[in-house]
């Protein structure tokens, strides 16, 4: 029930608590007022509830937390006053759902000021306090000095590059919400879809501090998007690169699975290839394709363990808007471990751009890359895809620039970088 931006006053009707079944109430924008409804914790199916910018004053009743199902909650730029629930679903809400109600108090992440207790109790607890902390200094500053001695110590010893991995496990944004998601894209409309692959589609949308991103959405029918979807987020979660695509966060239930990225503004580098709208001169091509050698350089000599992309081409290489590359789609990556120089993977890449040892064994190094990255080199080059109908027989897109060479380049090379 979507009764959002209309003209709707007065207060929000109880009888709404017999409402049992529904599962999203969005009365956003309108000019409500008088408090919340306590019979609102009957509507045990309810999943997404937006009251946000209207008048509604009083508690937030504390009976909200009964409803389990809740994974969107918004009463952002009202008058409420009192103490934020803590407990049920509240437990997974960020400041965003409570912004600009300036009489509530509670829990520090919800970037409002603590709620104040009796004068007794306040100096009780001052007291505790200040005990604790005498005690505390007596007995943890000795402690910190020797563990900061001996961190100092292994830190000598430790490999930086094992250190700067470990720093980045942690992950800088929380989750966002399913429904945060829909309306960032506006509900995964047709607009807004930028592109589609083996595994699902992306596209784009604007969050509402304003960030710009690219979803991923992977289609949860295939069996194998289950497993590209593992594989993206075990493989990224430890990378950072400038010419890596950067994960932002992820969403993930058992009907929806989703990776938020940063937008590339300029499309991946096959729509300037083969789009007449658009053109790369030969600098630009080639500030291009250093900057995918240097994502491969730190993907396979810059990580704990070498990391395989398995399908690089140009879909796979997307430009920001200074149109720096950056290297995307890890969902057939592989990680080799420490004793591993190669390994046995059974989804195939893209026809055109794999190593012979791969399309026949399934066997992959870091080599594989490095040839796909060869192919890759030659197309961007000559503007001419591998699959191309002129390749049949013996003939393919590294032997016919094999043989330009060395006096026929001209010949082979994109006729739109050759100027008068």
């Amino acid at each position: 029930m979507d009764l959002s931006m209309n003209t709707f006053s007065n207060g929000i009707p109880r009888e709404i608590g017999g409402l049992q079944n529904l599962m999203h109430l969005s009365l956003r924008d309108n000019k409500l007022q008088g408090s919340i409804p306590d019979s609102i914790r009957s509507m045990s199916a309810l999943e997404f509830l937006d009251l946000s910018h209207n008048n509604v004053s009083g508690l937030i009743p504390k009976s909200l937390e009964k409803l389990q199902n809740l994974k969107y909650f918004n009463v952002s730029f009202n008058k409420l006053v009192g103490e934020i629930p803590s407990d049920g679903p509240f437990k997974n809400l960020s400041s965003q759902s409570f912004m600009s109600n300036e009489a509530l108090c509670g829990s520090p992440r919800f970037r409002v000021p603590p709620c104040h207790t009796s004068t007794s109790k306040h100096r009780s607890k001052r007291k505790k306090v200040l005990l604790l902390a005498g005690i505390a200094i007596v007995i943890l500053v000795p402690m910190a000095f020797v563990l900061v001695w001996i961190r100092y110590i292994r830190g000598k010893r430790t490999d930086p590059q094992q250190t700067v991995d470990s720093l980045y496990d942690v992950s800088t944004r929380e989750r966002i919400s399913y429904y945060e998601l829909l309306q960032a894209t506006d509900s995964l409309s047709e607009s807004n879809l930028i592109g589609s692959g083996s595994f699902g589609s992306v596209y784009k949308g604007i969050l509402r501090d304003g960030t710009h991103i690219a979803v991923k959405v992977f289609n949860l029918q295939l069996q194998a998007a289950f497993r590209s979807f593992d594989t993206e987020c075990q493989v990224l979660r430890n990378l950072r690169h400038r010419n890596l695509t950067k994960v932002i966060t992820s969403c993930s239930n058992l009907e929806f699975k989703a990776l938020v990225l940063d937008y590339m503004s300029n499309g991946s580098l096959d729509k300037w290839l083969y789009s007449h709208n658009y053109f790369l001169d030969i600098k630009q091509r080639l500030n291009i394709m250093i900057d995918v050698a240097c994502a491969l350089e730190y993907l396979h000599h810059g990580c704990s363990f070498p990391v395989i992309h398995c399908d690089l081409k140009p879909s796979n290489v997307l430009l920001d808007e200074d149109m720096v590359a950056h290297l995307s789609d890890f969902g057939i990556s592989k990680l080799l471990s420490e004793d591993e120089s190669a390994s046995y993977a059974k989804t195939l890449a893209t026809l055109g751009y794999i190593a012979p040892e791969y399309g026949l064994e399934g066997l992959v190094s870091t080599k594989c890359d490095v040839y796909s990255y060869g192919i890759m080199l030659m197309e961007t080059f000559t503007r001419t895809k591998p699959s191309d109908e002129m390749f049949d027989g013996d003939l393919s897109l590294k032997q016919w620039v094999n043989n330009s060479l060395p006096r026929a380049v001209m010949e082979v090379v994109d006729a739109n970088l050759i100027t008068p």
